[in-house]
């Protein structure tokens, strides 16, 4: 039986390359997989999925009007896919976690999902919050705070590498704007 994981952590922790890396192995088996990234992430390439190391892959660009049970089952009927995988999945709607669970339960597809847990004020994304609820299996990957404390959050930075305290969830940006921190180092910058 099949499995949605969810494979979460802040910034910098390595999700995108463990997807790509997830991907090369089922193909290198000659499996066929199914790449989706969030089009809102227009930070290098709509459509392409990049990581900081170099590593790169095409990608289907979702919407949050986009249901990616029927994209899969399309893809699926014409060229059997063995596994989805997901990048940027914190941008995903609460719809397309329960179509991500529809490719497990009625294809039998196991999805990867990877992404963010929580944004730069410490609450869930719509996707994340989903993705927890809903997911078989959660693996939260690790990187470190400056302190070298396991970083579970992330800060957002103006333009003058100063902590930002309000503004929209969502803010594309990579290591110019963001920076993964414990929990402690989140409360000096971002709450006191």
């Amino acid at each position: 039986m099949s499995k949605l994981y969810f494979y979460y952590s802040s910034m910098n922790a390595g999700k995108t390359t463990s997807l790509l890396q997830s991907s090369y192995n089922y193909q290198e088996r000659g499996m066929n997989t199914l790449l989706f990234t969030a089009a809102i992430d227009n930070r290098f390439e709509v459509g392409k999925i990049t990581s900081r190391i170099g590593l790169t892959s095409e990608a289907i660009a979702f919407k949050a009007e986009d249901d990616l049970f029927k994209e899969t089952k399309s893809v699926h009927n014409r060229d059997k896919i063995h596994c989805v995988l997901v990048d940027e999945a914190q941008f995903l709607t609460k719809e397309q976690v329960f179509q991500l669970t529809e490719v497990t339960d009625r294809l039998n597809i196991p999805v990867l999902a990877f992404g963010l847990r929580t944004d730069f004020l410490g609450n869930l994304f719509e996707g994340s919050r989903a993705l927890l609820a809903w997911a078989d299996e959660l693996k939260e990957l690790k990187t470190i705070c400056h302190c070298g404390k396991k970083a579970t959050m992330v800060v957002r930075l103006d333009q003058d590498n100063n902590p930002v305290r309000e503004g929209s969830q969502i803010e594309i940006g990579g290591n110019d704007r963001y920076v993964s921190m414990c929990r402690k180092h989140f409360k000096e910058k971002v709450i006191y």
